[in-house]
């Protein structure tokens, strides 16, 4: 058995969904009377999958920091808006199907660093909500991807989980829960090492249904 729990972020890994998330952050920005910053799909790129502090920190560097965070939550609500209105595809190539045959053989799990609410919303707009058995963030727990990791293996005594994730820091968040990390080179960025990598999201069939 190489696995008995795959755990998986959501941005980068799941769905690409910045440019309809850098269209609420500049509704937000506008709504303020700013002129700038303008925010971009791929400076969002560059930036998901941080704690939501570290993106307003780096999104508004010039604002006080009660500024920037209070944006940042004008910026977030915004986004959900748009998320909820009918939007184009934003899934990865295969990941539907993929969920759905990974799903009914080894337990499927969520964990990000992102808002409350936004896996919520994301599992809304997939359908995919009967397919993952739990999910955290940090508006649950108060902890970031790490211990959260931790909790979902410690809850449903997982003994070799896989934590799917796309940029170097969900590597770190992985190692520190004591996960195996699977890298999807597909995503938002790079990592250091990896114990498995996909090209695809249907890669994960191959490694782990086979």
């Amino acid at each position: 058995m190489k696995t008995d729990g795959i755990i998986l972020d959501v941005d980068g890994t799941l769905w690409d969904a910045t440019p309809v998330a850098a269209d609420g952050y500049n509704d937000a920005i506008a709504a303020r009377g700013m002129d700038s910053p303008h925010v971009t799909a791929g400076q969002l790129r560059g930036l998901f999958g941080r704690p939501i502090p570290a993106i307003a920190d780096a999104v508004f560097p010039s604002l006080a920091p009660e500024e920037r965070y209070a944006l940042i939550g004008e910026c977030i609500a915004c986004q959900e808006k748009h998320l909820q209105k009918p939007q184009p595809d934003m899934l990865y190539p295969g990941v539907a199907d993929t969920v759905r045959s990974l799903a009914a053989h080894i337990p499927l799990f969520i964990v990000s660093n992102c808002q409350a609410g936004y896996i919520e919303i994301f599992l809304e707009k997939s359908g995919l909500t009967p397919f993952i058995k739990d999910h955290l963030c940090p508006a649950d727990t108060g902890l970031v991807k790490g211990p959260n990791i931790r909790l979902i293996m410690d809850r449903y005594q997982l003994k070799k989980p896989v934590y799917v994730g796309d940029i170097d820091a969900d590597r770190v968040a992985a190692e520190e829960a004591g996960a195996a990390f699977c890298f999807a080179s597909y995503g938002y960025g790079e990592a250091q090492r990896a114990d498995y990598e996909i090209d695809t999201f249907a890669d994960l069939l191959t490694l782990f249904l086979e």
